[in-house]
């Protein structure tokens, strides 16, 4: 009874000497928010803003930190390591975040086959729609944007739980990805997917690194940028009112314009005529309408796969499918209630957000069917793109321009731990591969210092095999750009998934992502935890001639190298003197070995392996990991 009483005495002593708990507010970047997820066994911040000398103290999961909010109204509190587990409560002053989990924290980078969401017509996305229900991985989707200074917080963005709902936007490469980490280490996991279509790695990459690299094609303009911050505050602040304007007007249509503009009796003779597929692209918002004559009102189906981006499609005043971007152009069933017997008319609003100029059908793949007779649409159209609604203002990508999306969905990033990054880029500096060693070499070494993780795991997708297929190709820039990817790792704690084996020729967003997540996957088993597993495709090793030709040797190759089809090694090509190129015939000779047979009278000084954009392989270790494009010198090896 005296412990209590002297318990009760002391309290308001306690709670004067500054133990009560502070309840001014604080505010939290997009981030921190409910159903986040945060970085198991590394310390973890949380950070926001608040009233300037007020006290912040957090609590997560047992752990407790605290401090003081500086004079321009930013605090950082650091949480010790925590191990996997919740759902948890954040709770920081008189506020709290909610459904947070600890586990693994990937950023998931890069361009537009990162960005590729399941529902985009991904091999197999069906099967993973229907078995969506993983509520302890969540995707936060930093919204796209840009900015010539760095911002403290992301535009947009929100966590969302692996359910029906989300789980059809979310990055194809990164879910399948997450769904291994998950269910091999049985943690949660956070993907954050900070990417954008059809960027170079110099946006990713901070103005003043790269304006300190000479002599490159971004050197000039990041020098430019950083002497002339206010001038590039106007541009970017006019284009974005631009762009508003043009988002405004590139959405769906007004339903009373499309309805009218879309029926049988509207009035098109003052529009152009043009031929399709034949004056692909168009332009701005393009309307073009076909009419077509039917014997019958049975229902009837429309094919035409190839639409760029979005489109609205109407049969004689009725829409019967939204193209959104992205989605792929499915068989349209056109139901026998909007269809006459005799004359019909279709009509297409079609949009590009990306360069403005939409693209609508290809050559044999524009047509109906009904009743097992196929008409066609190719041929004559009526086409506006400017009579029916307004051309949309031009829109800049200045997002392109040294450092831009690096200030406005990286740097707000950095305070948040992650495990490590995952990045699918390079088509976009195929032109100019001979700097992209030094560029991307420079980009995720700029990335750890930020984080404040000197060998943060950095695990990349080599770019797959792309465009018609040719077998000698020595000057291709998709080769040369891959090479510069390999030599990427020499830098430590990075890892490379080669998908030359899975890419398509007319389409540079390969609908495998599976494959390549489940790779990217293999890389950060070994790269970030540690195993000693096998986790790439063959490895070139060392060369040698002899009387019989080429003996190529390989690591990396398991239970030994095999051929996926046929029984001769595709894809080897050599080089003489005098720089002509061979395609050369190889046989598997032992378990790491390839021997070259080489044309009579022909005396290489070097060989490469998968050079071309689209080189025909067929060479792979027991796991069926494909090997790795490369060049090598025989000078060298001797």
């Amino acid at each position: 009874m005296k412990k209590i009483c002297l318990f009760a005495l002391l309290l308001p002593l306690l709670f004067a000497c500054g133990l009560s708990k502070p309840d001014s507010a604080v505010e939290f970047p997009k981030l921190i928010s409910e159903g986040m997820v945060v970085q198991r066994d590394q310390p973890i911040k949380i950070w926001g803003r608040g009233v300037p000398d007020k006290k912040i103290r957090a609590s997560l999961a047992g752990a407790i930190g605290s401090t003081q909010v500086l004079a321009d109204s930013t605090w950082v509190v650091q949480l010790p390591p925590l191990p996997a587990g919740g759902p948890y409560e954040l709770v920081v002053n008189a506020q709290s975040v909610k459904d947070v989990y600890i586990g693994d924290v990937w950023l998931a980078g890069g361009q537009s086959n990162m960005e590729w969401p399941l529902k985009s017509g991904v091999i197999r996305a069906e099967e993973e729609f229907a078995k969506a229900d993983f509520p302890k991985i969540r995707f936060f989707k930093v919204a796209k944007d840009y900015s010539v200074e760095e911002k403290t917080d992301v535009s947009e963005g929100e966590w969302k739980a692996a359910n029906a709902d989300n789980l059809p936007d979310f990055s194809a490469v990164a879910w399948f990805f997450a769904k291994q980490n998950h269910l091999e280490k049985g943690v949660p996991v956070g993907i954050i997917e900070s990417n954008w279509g059809g960027t170079p790695a110099e946006g990713w990459t901070e103005t003043k690194v790269l304006a300190e690299i000479a002599e490159r094609s971004y050197t000039e303009e990041s020098a430019e940028i950083l002497e002339n911050m206010e001038k590039w505050k106007e541009v970017l602040a006019k284009n974005q009112k631009n762009q508003a304007v043009r988002d405004s007007l590139i959405g769906a249509p007004d339903s009373a314009l499309a309805k009218k503009a879309s029926s049988l009796d509207f009035d098109d003779a003052d529009w152009a005529a043009i031929n399709l597929p034949a004056a692909n692209p168009l332009e701005h918002i393009a309307w073009v309408r076909k009419r077509f004559n039917l014997s019958s009102t049975d229902e009837a189906t429309l094919t035409i796969p190839d639409v760029q981006q979005m489109a609205f499609l109407y049969v004689n005043g009725t829409q019967i499918h939204h193209k959104d971007w992205g989605a792929a152009m499915p068989e349209v069933k056109i139901p026998s209630g909007i269809l006459n017997e005799g004359q019909n008319i279709l009509t297409i609003r079609a949009v590009n957000g990306w360069n403005n100029r939409p693209q609508i059908g290809t050559e044999g793949q524009m047509y109906l069917t009904q009743n097992e007779k196929k008409i066609n649409l190719e041929g004559t159209w009526n086409y506006s793109n400017s009579r029916l609604e307004p051309r949309p203002p031009v829109v800049e990508y200045h997002n392109w321009r040294p450092g831009f999306m690096f200030n406005a969905m990286i740097a707000p990033l950095t305070n948040y731990a992650i495990r490590g990054v995952i990045w699918y880029q390079g088509e976009s500096n195929t032109g100019r591969h001979e700097e992209y060693r030094e560029l991307f070499g420079a980009m995720i070494s700029n990335w750890r210092r930020r984080w404040g993780a000197e060998e943060m795991p950095f695990l990349f997708v080599q770019l797959a095999n792309f465009m018609e297929r040719k077998e000698l190709q020595p000057e291709s820039s998709w080769a040369y750009l891959r090479d510069a990817q390999s030599q990427t790792l020499e830098l430590p704690a990075t890892g490379m998934a080669t998908i030359i084996d899975i890419g398509e020729e007319t389409d540079i967003h390969p609908r495998n992502k599976r494959d390549v997540g489940e790779r990217l996957w293999l890389q950060a088993r070994k790269v970030a935890f540690g195993e000693k597993i096998l986790a790439s495709g063959p490895v070139f090793q060392t060369i040698s001639l002899d009387e019989n030709g080429l003996l190529v040797t390989f690591s990396e190759v398991g239970e030994g190298l095999k051929l996926t089809s046929g029984d001769e090694v595709l894809g080897f090509i050599a080089e003489n003197a005098s720089g002509k190129f061979e395609p050369l015939k190889g046989t598997l000779t032992g378990k790491d070995q390839v021997l070259l047979e080489l044309p009579q009278g022909f005396e290489p000084v070097g060989i490469r392996y998968a050079w071309a954009d689209n080189p025909e392989v067929n060479l792979v270790n027991h796991l069926n990991l494909p090997a790795v494009p490369f060049k090598a010198s025989l000078k060298t090896e001797e």
